[in-house]
């Protein structure tokens, strides 16, 4: 699980979020990512067992730089306050359906899906559900599923109007709309920091899978 001390730095990084307090505090955070590195390492082993197409991924496939990227943003902060990782087949480089992992101290959760595919990627989805409804219907509907996302599927963005091709009275429609489709929880820093709760984070990484394979095989 994360060690107390991976939290800290991240708290402390946010009141501190510049180079200087960074470089004088290199060593914590070096101690903070191989923390994260090996908790990752472990979900990836364990979520081996249940989607084999994670065998060959380690850690470092999946998990994101610490920099921020400061170009074309107001907020200047060198640093991400949080550690992220894109656990798929192809790591984080692809944009393939997956799981993810966000620790933020107060604001860590489990996550799955495609959030913002690209337009073909969409439009393919959007067909899948429409040609394949029931089976979408008993995914999302499954029990254990519902049990870990209790809010269902999420968008990062929906549109007005139904896409060309849809119409308004399709019974998929409220999904066909969607721009992006996730499920989330959230964990608590103490449940993070306690062993015995590996095996439901695992679980609840397993719920995601059918969502995860729809997706994928309407990718192609």
């Amino acid at each position: 699980m994360i060690h107390p001390s991976t939290i800290k730095f991240l708290k402390d990084l946010k009141k501190n979020n510049d180079k200087s307090w960074f470089d004088a505090n290199r060593k914590t955070y070096d101690a903070a990512k191989a923390d994260f590195i090996a908790f990752v390492d472990a979900l990836i082993k364990d979520m081996s067992t249940f989607d084999s197409s994670l065998s060959e991924l380690t850690a470092k496939n999946c998990i994101f730089r610490i920099n921020r990227d400061v170009r074309f943003s107001k907020d200047k902060s060198p640093y991400k306050t949080n550690m992220g990782a894109s656990i798929n087949k192809g790591g984080k480089k692809v944009s393939d359906a997956g799981y993810y992992f966000h620790l933020e101290p107060g604001q860590s959760f489990i996550a799955g899906g495609c959030y913002m595919p690209e337009p073909e990627d969409l439009n393919n989805i959007r067909q899948e559900i429409d040609y394949g409804f029931e089976e979408w219907k008993t995914i999302i509907n499954n029990k254990t599923f519902k049990k870990y996302f209790p809010n269902g599927i999420e968008s990062p963005g929906t549109l007005v109007r139904p896409p060309k091709g849809y119409d308004e009275s399709n019974p998929a429609i409220e999904f066909i709309k969607m721009k992006g489709f996730i499920v989330s929880c959230p964990i608590s820093d103490a449940a993070l920091t306690d062993q015995k709760n590996f095996k439901a984070i695992i679980k609840t990484f397993e719920a995601i899978k059918p969502l995860v394979d729809f997706m994928n095989k309407a990718m192609g």
